[in-house]
């Protein structure tokens, strides 16, 4: 089968590179996974004859334009009656577009809708971002404002065309979207603020003082280039229902299938709670489910009404059965509170109530948020949140603040002791466990499973990592922490990237990164604890 034209697809030889050609059928499975066959044009935009291209898996994604030298004028969502696909930068015709990933050019120039339609001119990058399917979209540009042509690899940064006001434009602007599967192939569009939120930052000059906060706390970096926001995966969901946060669901207040889903997905990370998700699918589709669930006018489906978008990226197979359904229970709870808890991370560094800020996100989009630097001005987003936070304390069990802390048992002394043990062992990502260091050194968890097995006699072993331990024993006020307890942090949208060894006076013995050693250190800020034995 040949594909001609731009509508040529990306094929995986190997986890590190890509081969695009007629043998491609046979070498691996498709990275775009519709028509896996293609053909590669020549420079003259032909598709005779075949070459092979490698394309390794992209690096960090970097602004589609020189930070400052664009605003941010239209998100990603409705407007005008339409569904606005992606994000628009305005700038002066000529301020040069720049690759967002790292890629192969599969169009560029007409998109065949003719003069003053549409996009008029475009260009298409296939890319590899972490062994999936991306396209990115650059449209509006002038004929001859376009530096590229199909076939020719691209790495993010490349200056691949100029800012134009071609077709439909009332403006020169870039218009950006970001599609998840292939633009060509019937992928899907999501919001390209939520793997880049310094687009909404563009403001024509230097980031504003919130934007730059949020972006040095989030990535450690100054420069243009800003890592991809990734929808990690965690196993910690494996590992039962007794989940920190479970607890604070009223008994009762939600249909039965749905609670011991709540009670699990409220111990995702500490901020999203079970009553405020429970309250939250009320007002979505008031806990409705299954194939006969009412689907929104917009295409939102299931009891946590997702938009195709984010459930590419938040949706997952978290029941079992092999299919990642938005209409089952299981999968679309579950996934609500991975994408809320991701929110909340997303809006840590604006102004307001992290939970309204956080609803917000959820309705209106990120982007909206970060535009708007708080609560977008519309009616429907802010009857959401007030119609969530007052239903919040009706699904909260009311004995669920001041429970019952155990006693710290004997041998929590002695879990202190047995990490004490490896004190100044190297660091080792992924090592240790409870036969004890491994490829020389212990990671954070494995030194915590170590000496938690070792003080119990063997009795106890912790699950492997931060995120799963998170999930063993009872949460206690860190005040209360005694020396054996374990202390959590590095809070994410999976719950805590870090864990170590309670010893006392505010001090934590733990395994901190690459390069470090095994030492005994003050808590780290924001820090939990739970007691294990």
């Amino acid at each position: 089968m040949t594909i001609h034209g731009a509508g040529k697809v990306l094929l995986l030889s190997s986890a590190a590179a890509l081969t695009v050609g007629i043998s491609a059928c046979t070498t691996g499975p498709p990275v775009i996974p519709h028509d896996p066959c293609r053909t590669v044009p020549t420079r003259d935009n032909t598709s005779e004859g075949t070459s092979e291209l490698h394309l390794r898996v992209s690096g960090p994604i970097h602004l589609p334009v020189h930070p400052g030298t664009t605003t941010h004028t239209s998100g990603f969502g409705p407007r005008w009656g339409t569904h606005h696909q992606g994000d628009d930068l305005a700038g002066p015709a000529g301020t040069p577009i720049l690759a967002a990933l790292d890629g192969v050019v599969v169009a560029a120039g007409s998109t065949g809708e003719g003069p003053g339609i549409g996009f008029e001119n475009w260009v298409i990058i296939d890319s590899n971002v972490g062994g999936s399917p991306v396209s990115t979209v650059y449209g509006h540009m002038f004929a001859d404002g376009i530096h590229v042509t199909p076939g020719q690899q691209v790495t993010a940064g490349d200056h691949i065309a100029d800012i134009g006001n071609a077709g439909s434009s009332t403006g020169a602007h870039l218009h950006f979207e970001y599609w998840q599967g292939g633009r060509l192939q019937g992928g899907t569009p999501i919001d390209p603020v939520t793997v880049l939120p310094a687009i909404a930052w563009q403001n024509g000059g230097a980031p504003s003082s919130v934007a730059d906060r949020h972006d040095s706390d989030r990535h450690g970096d100054q420069d243009s280039n800003v890592r991809l926001v990734a929808a990690s995966r965690s196993t910690a969901d494996c590992s039962g229902f007794g989940t920190a946060g479970g607890g604070d669901l009223a008994f009762g207040a939600v249909p039965a299938e749905f609670e011991p889903w709540l009670r699990r997905a409220g111990g995702v990370c500490p901020d999203i709670d079970s009553p405020l998700l429970a309250a939250q699918l009320q007002q979505e589709n008031n806990f409705r489910y299954g194939p006969d669930a009412p689907v929104s006018p917009s295409g939102a489906v299931g009891p946590a009404q997702f938009m195709p978008g984010p459930w590419a990226t938040w949706g997952k197979d978290y029941d079992g059965d092999g299919t990642a359904d938005p209409n089952s229970i299981g999968d679309a709870v579950m996934s609500q509170a991975h994408f809320m808890c991701a929110l909340h991370q997303d809006v840590a560094g604006i102004a307001g109530d992290p939970i309204e800020l956080t609803l917000a996100a959820y309705n209106a989009g990120l982007g909206a948020v970060l535009l708007h630097r708080g609560i977008p001005p519309y009616a429907e987003t802010q009857n959401y949140i007030a119609k969530i936070t007052a239903a919040r304390a009706a699904f909260t069990n009311p004995n669920s603040r001041g429970r019952f802390t155990p006693k710290a048992s004997a041998a929590n002394r002695q879990v202190v002791a047995a990490a004490r043990e490896y004190l100044g062992t190297p660091y080792v990502w992924g090592g240790g466990g409870i036969a004890g260091p491994s490829s020389g050194g212990f990671d954070c968890s494995g030194l915590t499973s170590f000496a938690v097995h070792a003080a119990s006699a063997g009795i106890l072993t912790l699950p492997r990592t931060s995120e799963q331990q998170w999930t063993i024993g009872v949460e206690i006020p860190i005040e209360q922490a005694q020396p054996g307890d374990l202390v959590f942090g590095n809070w994410g949208p999976n719950g805590p990237g870090h864990v170590g060894i309670y010893s006392g006076d505010d001090q934590m013995i733990h395994a901190p990164t690459t390069g470090d050693v095994v030492e005994e250190a003050p808590l780290q800020t924001g820090m939990k604890a739970r007691r294990v034995m």
